[in-house]
């Protein structure tokens, strides 16, 4: 069975970057939830203003919704990062499969400041952290350190997956 992932973390721990080059290696559609959210709350998260529950349930709704539809399998990066959030996707998607990608601060800021003309500003980066809820155990996710390169944790979720693909 083609799976339906959500690669999820932080802002700044490479959810785009990884999300597309595993989708591109398991020749699924992919799609990145920024690209989901309405004008509103890019300007909140623009002015530097942490997003409400009440913002991201229409913006998680729709983003299971696409998922859902992708019957043959899809990758989404979503920073999913409260349980919460996750469940609800899961309601959208039965059997999601999440790889939380995980990094110290220090290296998450780095990445933050070499990111041009992003809407997340790094002053939002303490309170992405203070939202945080790691899967728990029962979640199974796959939990990947982004201090190894992409190609690496490509291939270790190729092998989770049991894909004989190539990364």
């Amino acid at each position: 069975m083609t799976p339906h992932l959500l690669v999820m973390g932080v802002s700044g721990s490479g959810k785009s970057t990884i999300g597309a080059r595993l989708a591109e290696a398991l020749a699924l559609p992919f799609a990145d939830a920024d690209s989901f959210h309405p004008p509103a709350n890019v300007a909140k998260m623009s002015a530097g203003t942490p997003l409400t529950d009440a913002d991201r349930w229409p913006w998680l709704d729709a983003l299971g919704a696409w998922l859902a539809m992708q019957e043959q399998g899809g990758v989404i990066a979503c920073s999913a990062l409260k349980r919460i959030y996750r469940d609800r996707l899961r309601t959208a998607v039965p059997g999601l499969k999440v790889l939380h990608l995980s990094g110290v601060p220090e290296l998450i800021a780095m990445r933050q400041g070499t990111r041009p003309d992003h809407f997340m500003p790094a002053s939002l980066m303490a309170s992405q952290f203070a939202t945080l809820e790691a899967p728990e155990p029962e979640e199974g996710a796959l939990v990947l350190d982004i201090a190894a390169a992409p190609e690496a944790l490509i291939a270790k979720v190729m092998a989770m997956l049991g894909s004989r693909k190539s990364a």
